[in-house]
């Protein structure tokens, strides 16, 4: 089973000057690749593909301007090539938006493959670095696994974090249970169960807001290019962050908590990107993490050996009844109980 596990690091001042070296040429060459691509559509209409990028940064290190490109690991560099090839891909399908140029304040990353590493006593040694990377484990990669990917992130806030990708041979289907549960996603209460059990939405953005806000009006008041504006933006950059991991440890703990309760879970297909153009529920939605609650539960239940279903979006869940199978004709939003008129038992919307 693949598994990556996320470490926060601290490098010594080599190491953080390398690697921020590295994450300007990934954006540098990014950045070039698709200004070479968009530049020949536009003038010649053609399409320029992942081959024809990598010839291109061929060249440019054999530029006497842009020499500094063989001062860092080659890999990233071919790396962030195949990730704008992945954002055309999911562009001309229609699942994203056209790619951007990459920007030097939202930090970056650098991709490492097993060519670009080294994986000696348990410490990881980057390509270039004679030093293995400070890491502070804060759990260990189990005995055995074999790793396949290093990604090293800064993020907006100055954190740096690496993302360790490996084949986790040690995972176990947990012990089968009699149990099934059916959860229906909510802003006011961010889950309900099947079982009538309500679980609260912390609303991490709200009990945040007026810190954040202050922050943000700090930000714009600060002229352009100057240092106090690059101090108020890291503050508002750590706020973010601290926005994000109270997050991602309530949805974890969450997850978990239903994938080893229950054997089967049953959850809704909800159409998350067509709902959050919805300008007033927007804010609301995102928060909420209604995505990302989904995602965990189906690679936890594929983990642990659970059986995850997806409900399809357009069956009438809510005004159907569960005793006699009566379907409503309308059912507005702000109709949150009714009593089935053929059986006249009484329901909740969301259970």
């Amino acid at each position: 089973m693949e598994k990556s596990f996320n470490y926060r690091f601290y490098p010594t001042p080599e190491q953080e000057s390398l690697l921020r070296r590295t994450l300007g040429c990934v954006r540098l060459v990014y950045n070039k690749a698709l200004h070479k691509r968009t530049q020949a559509w536009y003038e010649k209409q053609e399409r320029v593909g992942y081959n024809q990028t990598s010839s291109m940064l061929t060249n440019w290190k054999k530029q006497e301007e842009l020499s500094f490109l063989n001062e860092v690991s080659c890999v990233p560099l071919q790396q962030g090539l195949r990730h704008l090839q992945t954002a055309f891909t999911n562009f001309f399908v229609g699942r994203a938006k056209y790619p951007n140029f990459k920007k030097k304040h939202t930090g970056g990353s650098a991709e490492f493959t097993k060519s670009a590493f080294k994986w000696k006593d348990r410490q990881i040694y980057l390509a270039k670095c004679s030093e293995p990377l400070p890491i502070r484990w804060s759990r260990q990669i189990p005995m055995g696994c074999e790793l396949r990917l290093v990604t090293v992130r800064l993020h907006p806030s100055g954190r740096w974090h690496i993302s360790i990708r490996f084949d986790d041979l040690t995972v176990k289907p947990l012990r089968t249970i009699d149990k099934k549960i059916g959860i229906d996603l909510g802003i006011s209460s961010l889950l309900v169960t099947s079982d009538g059990d309500k679980i609260a939405n912390p609303k991490h953005l709200t009990q945040h807001y007026r810190r954040l806000r202050q922050a943000q009006k700090s930000l714009r008041r600060k002229q352009k290019g100057s240092k106090n504006r690059d101090k108020a933006r890291i503050k508002v950059a750590r706020i973010h962050a601290q926005i994000t991991d109270t997050r991602k440890d309530h949805l974890h703990k969450l997850t978990t908590q239903l994938v080893r309760e229950n054997q089967t879970i049953v959850v809704e297909d909800l159409a998350v990107k067509n709902m959050v153009k919805n300008h007033k529920l927007a804010q609301s939605i995102s928060d909420a993490s209604w995505g990302e609650i989904t995602r965990q539960l189906e690679y936890k239940c594929r983990w642990y050996g659970r059986n995850y279903i997806e409900i399809d979006r357009w069956f009438p869940s809510s005004k159907r009844c569960s005793i006699c199978g009566h379907i409503n004709p309308a059912m507005p939003l702000k109709v949150r109980e009714w009593d089935c008129p053929d059986c006249g038992t009484h329901h909740d919307r969301d259970k």
